[in-house]
Parts: C-alpha cells; sequence; structure tokens
C-alpha cells in the first residue's frame, strides 16, 4: 500500500490504517480475540498505523494493541496514535495530560509513544498555550515523539495548528461532511500539517452497513440518534454519529450516490478512495472489528482515483440532501 508522510512529522503512514472507537460497549459486544483478530488482520494487509484512544473501551483497545504488537515480529514497523481525554471540565490540565500519557504508554507497553493528541476537547482548551506547553515538555522529556489534535470543529484545527508542537490534526471529513476541504485542507498543507481522517464510513451508513432503524442493535447508540435526532448522538452535539447528519437524510444520500460507485466496489471502498482523492490527506482510519470488512477497507487504497465527474457528482448530491443539515456546525 502507498504511504503518505504525517505532516512534519516524517512517519510515512500507510493510506489507509485502522481505528479502534468500536473496541467499546456503545458499538455492542465484541470479543478480545475478534478485536485482536481484525488488527491483525489489518497489519497483514499491509496497513502500518493504529489509531485508539484511552477511553475506548476504558482502555481495553490500548492493552489489546499492546498485546498484538507484542506477538509480532514488525512492530517496530508500526505506528500507534493515541488520545489524551479531557478532564471533567472538558480541558487538559498539566496533571491530567501526564496521567493520560503514562496510562497510555503502560496500557500499550511502549516506552516513547509515536504520537499523542488532545482527544476533542471543548472549543477553550485550544485558546489556551499552556496545554501545548505541556505537550512540548512531554516531547523534550522523551515519553512521545509527536503531538497532534482531534478536533469536533473547523476552527479549533484552525487555532491547534497555531502552535508548534502540533503536526497532526485528526478530523471528520467523507462526502457527508465536505467542509474541512474548503475551510482547512490547504492551509493545514502549507504549514505541513498532517491530517488523519476519522468517521469516514459515517458511523456505517457509508458503508451500507444498514438500511433502517431495525438493523441497529437496541444499545447502539447509532439507534438512539436514528430514534431521537442528531443531538442524542455521540461527540460535541451529536457531530460524530453519522458525522452528524439526521439518519433519513444519510440513508437518502448514499442512495443517490449508490450509482456512483464503481463496478466491483462496495460503497465503502468508494468512500475511501473518495477521501483518498484529496492530497492533503495523509491518512484514513476506518474501524471494524470484523477481519472481512477491514480487508476490504484496506483494498481500497488500490482503486484508481476517482473521475472529476464523479466527484461533481458527490458534491451534488452533499448540496441537495445534507448541506443545510451539517455544513454550518462543524
Amino acid at each position: 500500500m502507498r504511504k503518505r508522510t504525517l505532516g512534519s512529522t516524517g512517519m510515512d503512514l500507510t493510506e489507509i490504517g485502522l481505528g479502534t472507537w468500536n473496541v467499546g460497549p456503545v458499538w455492542g459486544d465484541v470479543t478480545d480475540r475478534e478485536v485482536k483478530e481484525s488488527i491483525h488482520a489489518a497489519l497483514d494487509a499491509g496497513a502500518n498505523f493504529v489509531d485508539t484512544a484511552e477511553v475506548y473501551g476504558d482502555g481495553r483497545a490500548e492493552r489489546l494493541i499492546g498485546d498484538v504488537l507484542d506477538a509480532r515480529d514488525d512492530a517496530d514497523a508500526i505506528r500507534v496514535a493515541t488520545k489524551a481525554a479531557p478532564d471533567e471540565d472538558e480541558r487538559h490540565s498539566e496533571a491530567g495530560l501526564r496521567e493520560s500519557v503514562e496510562g497510555s504508554r503502560d496500557r500499550l507497553d511502549i516506552e516513547t509513544l509515536d504520537l499523542i493528541q488532545l482527544h476533542c476537547p471543548e472549543t477553550a482548551a485550544f485558546y489556551e498555550p499552556e496545554t501545548f506547553e505541556v505537550l512540548e515538555d512531554l516531547k523534550s522529556e522523551g515519553v512521545l515523539n509527536h503531538a497532534g489534535v482531534s478536533v469536533e470543529k473547523i476552527e479549533e484545527a484552525s487555532k491547534a495548528i497555531e502552535y508548534d508542537v502540533v503536526e497532526s490534526v485528526q478530523i471528520i471529513f467523507n462526502p457527508l461532511r465536505q467542509r474541512p476541504s474548503e475551510r482547512f485542507f490547504e492551509r493545514a498543507a502549507n504549514e505541513n500539517v498532517g491530517i488523519i481522517v476519522r468517521v469516514p464510513l459515517a458511523s456505517g451508513l457509508l458503508a451500507d452497513a444498514f438500511d433502517d432503524i431495525s438493523d441497529l442493535d437496541e444499545d447502539d447508540h447509532r439507534r438512539i440518534a436514528a430514534e431521537d435526532g442528531v443531538e442524542a448522538g455521540v461527540g460535541r452535539k451529536g457531530g460524530e454519529t453519522f458525522a452528524g447528519v439526521p439518519f433519513e437524510v444519510g440513508l437518502a444520500a448514499v442512495d443517490d450516490m449508490r450509482r456512483l460507485v464503481p463496478e466491483g466496489a462496495s460503497m465503502a471502498q468508494f468512500t475511501l478512495r473518495w477521501i483518498l482523492d484529496h492530497d492533503a490527506v495523509t491518512t484514513v482510519i476506518p474501524g471494524s472489528t470484523t477481519a472481512e470488512h477491514v480487508r476490504e477497507n484496506i483494498a481500497a487504497a488500490d482503486l484508481e482515483p476517482l473521475s472529476h465527474e464523479t466527484h461533481g457528482a458527490v458534491r451534488d448530491v452533499y448540496e441537495k440532501r445534507v448541506y443545510e443539515h451539517v455544513h454550518h456546525r462543524w
């Protein structure tokens, strides 16, 4: 698989990696064996990048990634990014950041973290220079190599990259959430900041994972958002579940786009190829705990770039179905 360099970090990451948000109860039950098999599947298929967070399964995802790395001969070639959860006030104190870093190092069994990211703190946190000074201190102490942020809003991404220590931004971007390509990507590229795309498949909407609400388990956070509306979803005011798109609106948009999918490709592969056609993107991290789906996702990197006509048609669907619901919000 082709690799792209993550901004100024110098880390060459495969175009498609693996996200591990779904190692947790909000997605339904999954066994340790299934999780580890999915991670091995991604790495065996050529991915060299795994993204996680201390809150994913309350540390479970990090521990399982650590187990996988311990079992592999190629562990030194694999890059792992994790995220530090904000404090109860949704900001980052020095004590909280240091505790997060130490916990992640222990669970991953890694002496020096490849990349630590602030995990979607509230907007005010991005206007507190002392937080980013702590990241600088942690780098100088040798407990992490690079620092970045995961954000909900473009405003937060734009502010974050004013700090030299921030070398990457993780942001939601897909055919149902297109604003980052208009308002942020060019600036990130100009400042040599890497972009990691999260929630690429809009919580399964762009993977044809379901046809209606009845396909979702009762305790699945997606069912709650589908039944009660966007703001009942995960993320600040529901911006992460279904990428913040109302469920029925998202289904209609996907139905409109289905004719654009190349023969032999799945909707998920089409979506991942669409994302990778944006040069500012370094890597995209779809999540799955099914080895078959993981391999299918990674195969999307081998698809030919989509035509300008196809990109235009995707934009038409976005403007017709989705724009009014999401474009101004995040």
